[in-house]
């Protein structure tokens, strides 16, 4: 299935496939969004698949609202592959912590 990108105020849903092909239609509706918004939530849960571009796609997006200070939310049960990323990512970044760090969110 294509990618389909629905919005209403801050709120998006993604639909269908996030690939190399698509990313062009992702990166359309994404691009620069941080200067529109503050905050944006992604909706994720009627993604079908998702190749290593799509989920990198999301991770620069991730990166880029840490950057901008916006805060950026993907809710939904997306696929698999995406949550093991920023779940790996995460293992990543606290391993790197001396004992004893406080961490604050």
């Amino acid at each position: 299935m294509d990618l389909q990108i629905t919005s209403y105020n801050n709120r998006f849903r993604i639909k269908g496939t996030l690939n190399k092909l698509s990313l062009k239609t992702f990166d359309a509706h994404f691009s620069n969004i941080f200067q529109k918004l503050d905050d944006v939530i992604i909706n994720i849960e009627q993604i079908e698949s998702i190749d290593r571009a799509g989920v990198m796609a999301l991770a620069k997006l991730h990166n880029e609202s840490i950057n901008r200070s916006k805060k950026l939310s993907i809710i939904g049960l997306g696929c698999k592959e995406l949550y093991d990323h920023f779940k790996s990512e995460e293992q990543t970044n606290t391993a790197s912590l001396p004992t004893g760090s406080i961490v604050a969110a």
